[in-house]
């Protein structure tokens, strides 16, 4: 597998972990010090937002793929800009379908992980 198609992987994995309500995979890819910055602006830390998961409190029906786009690899680091249409229920909010654009920043160790946010 080249290094894209791992990125690409490993983003879609991602994805998948989050509607499956997989919270061993996503501690398993993303990093310690990953957070995410939803479209309101707030910065969730990786551990917050994996609990928020578990407790329901975010729940995440779907993910569909529309498009991944600007893979960049230099040395250990790549960054994605992936596109997807998620179906979720946000903190105690009804089901909604949004058209989220995420930029994805990952670093090449013995263990992969990622970094993420979205993008502007």
């Amino acid at each position: 597998m080249t290094d894209e198609e791992a990125i690409v992987q490993l983003y879609r994995d991602e994805n998948k972990a989050m509607v499956n309500k997989n919270l061993n995979k996503l501690n398993e890819i993303l990093a310690d010090d990953m957070h995410l910055t939803h479209m309101t602006g707030y910065v969730q830390p990786k551990f917050e937002w994996i609990d928020q998961i578990q407790n329901d409190e975010m729940q995440y029906l779907s993910s569909k793929e529309d498009a991944i786009k600007a893979i960049q690899i230099n040395g250990n680091q790549a960054s994605l800009i992936g596109q997807n249409r998620v179906q979720a229920k946000i903190w105690g909010g009804g089901a909604n379908t949004w058209p989220l654009q995420m930029q994805v920043f990952y670093k090449k160790t013995s263990r992969q992980v990622a970094d993420y946010r979205p993008s502007g």
